[in-house]
């Protein structure tokens, strides 16, 4: 027999959802029988499986360990030595400064990705054990480009991950990047346009009007310094599509330097023979939390910075006229 009690971070779903987390490797045909024979139970009392689980719950499994092992997948838990760099930590969420080349969630089954580390790093903190990684993962709430940097939030809790998707959901939390793009940006500007992704390329297209399938996308941007041959800006990314900071800047004339999927080669190898650049210049550098309360009180209208990679500084002071 083994026991789960049900902490926050299994509160609020459903008695089947748990258990097919718990036994991966169990058909639903099976789990539902054992609920029918009373061998799973939920505080002690038959359960049909589409309960509500709350917080302090108890589900029994009367099972033997052998069943239990047979149906229970093994997590895969990947040792990362790298340390993440933490900008702000508590009970719910963490944010993480990520650096290029850092996958945000996995492409293929063999990746490591920036879960993977989150994982590593709550484990081996003791803040999660392998055990609670069977009845729950905690994950990214935005994702970024491999070659992109910076600010990403991380959903500790179920809770820290409701919360926070929600507020990328209704866009109540702000986005603001910085970017070094080609050519002459003097004012402030907002943009509207329509964008569609080619998935077999991983490619997306924006045009100013409206095409089948395409989606409405805002972004605004102002200029922080005249660089030579450039500009640095500052980019509110309102509405959040794939590529849309990289397309919808190309598509305005202005496209991000190092990109070579919507941007001037020719640009672009200037700057990786001049400065050994390897990839897109664009850093996801501030979030502007909007007003909250109760457990997330401490993080009301506050403001955090990822500092910008030392080669995108580098470049910045490089091109200062």
């Amino acid at each position: 027999m083994q026991e789960i009690q049900i902490s926050a971070n299994e509160a609020g779903q459903r008695l089947d959802k748990l258990l097919a987390k718990y036994l991966n490797e169990a058909p639903k045909s099976f789990l539902y029988k054992m609920l029918r024979k009373k061998n799973i139970v939920l505080n002690g009392k038959k359960a049909t499986g589409n309960e509500k689980l709350l917080t302090g719950d108890c589900v029994k499994l009367f099972l033997s360990d052998e069943t239990i092992e047979k149906f229970s997948k093994e997590i895969k838990m990947y040792k990362v030595n790298t340390n993440l760099d933490i900008l702000y930590e508590d009970e719910n969420i963490l944010l993480v400064n990520k650096p290029v080349g850092m996958l945000s969630q996995k492409a293929e089954a063999k990746d490591i990705s920036l879960v993977e580390y989150l994982m590593s790093y709550l484990v081996e903190t003791g803040q999660l054990t392998k055990e609670n990684l069977k009845s729950f993962k905690p994950s990214i709430c935005n994702r970024l480009d491999r070659n992109t940097s910076g600010l990403v939030v991380c959903g500790k809790s179920l809770r820290g991950l409701q919360v926070m998707g929600q507020l990328f959901k209704n866009r109540s939390l702000k986005k603001y990047y910085r970017c070094i793009v080609s050519g002459k940006v003097v004012d402030k500007q907002y943009v509207k346009g329509y964008l569609s992704k080619n998935e077999k390329k991983n490619q997306v297209i924006v045009s100013d009007t409206y095409f089948p399938n395409s989606q409405e996308i805002e972004t605004e941007y102002t200029p922080i310094q005249q660089l030579k041959e450039g500009t640095l800006l500052e980019v509110h990314l309102i509405t959040g599509k794939t590529h849309q900071i990289r397309a919808h800047l190309a598509s305005q004339g202005h496209a991000i330097i190092g990109d070579y999927k919507y941007g001037d080669r020719e640009i672009n190898n200037k700057y990786k023979k001049e400065y050994q650049l390897s990839h897109q210049l664009l850093h996801a550098y501030r979030i502007e939390m909007p007003k909250m309360e109760k457990e997330f009180l401490q993080l009301s209208q506050k403001v955090f910075i990822a500092p910008l990679p030392e080669q995108f500084k580098k470049i910045v002071e490089g091109e200062n006229r």
